[in-house]
């Protein structure tokens, strides 16, 4: 009797972790940038109409939705429809670099790509800083890093939902990143 309580308790304790794979926040879990705009913009182009000033960069480098599956997969549709493909293609790099490689101009953790979205990056990428939520730049962010199989298999989006004939992001694997010159 006692090894089926144990076994009970056990189970319900698995069931309980398995939870925060699929929750779905309706607010942001946590707030993960400085309290006033820290970081320059790097680029002046911006997607809209233009803004003045800084943006606020990454207070920690980690992204809250790294273990996220539902936020994961709303960073891979929000990189859809802020036209991220149009640049990167569906992560294999077109006009701009490649993310599903091991070559990382900027690095490859959480704060550095948060910052290539918010701030920009010379002579390219356009700093979405103050025009798209944070909590989406981050969603962005854990998605990003599924595509170089960053993220844990069970995270990682399972399907693609384009045209792209290569495999899931799940299916990857992972690539540590390489820097080509100094992280900024």
């Amino acid at each position: 009797m006692k090894a089926l309580a144990g076994a009970a308790v056990l189970l319900l304790a698995l069931a309980l972790t398995g939870c925060e794979r699929d929750k779905r926040y309706f607010s942001p879990p946590a707030e993960n940038t400085t309290p006033a705009p820290a970081g320059a913009r790097m680029s002046t182009n911006q997607p809209a109409m233009a803004q003045e000033g800084g943006v606020k960069t990454a207070a920690k480098n980690y992204s809250m939705y790294d273990g996220n599956a539902s936020a994961v997969n709303q960073g891979k549709r929000l990189y859809h429809w802020y036209n991220c493909s149009g640049c990167h293609a569906a992560g294999g790099g077109s006009i701009g670099p490649a993310l599903m490689d091991a070559e990382w101009k900027y690095g490859s953790d959480p704060a550095n790509i948060f910052a290539s979205i918010t701030q920009g990056r010379p002579d390219g990428m356009p700093s979405f800083g103050g025009h798209i939520p944070e909590d989406q730049a981050w969603m962005i962010v854990a998605y990003v890093r599924s595509m170089s199989g960053g993220l844990r298999k069970d995270v990682a989006p399972s399907r693609s939902d384009g045209l792209y004939p290569g495999d899931p992001e799940n299916a990857r694997e992972e690539r540590p990143a390489r820097p080509e010159g100094k992280q900024q």
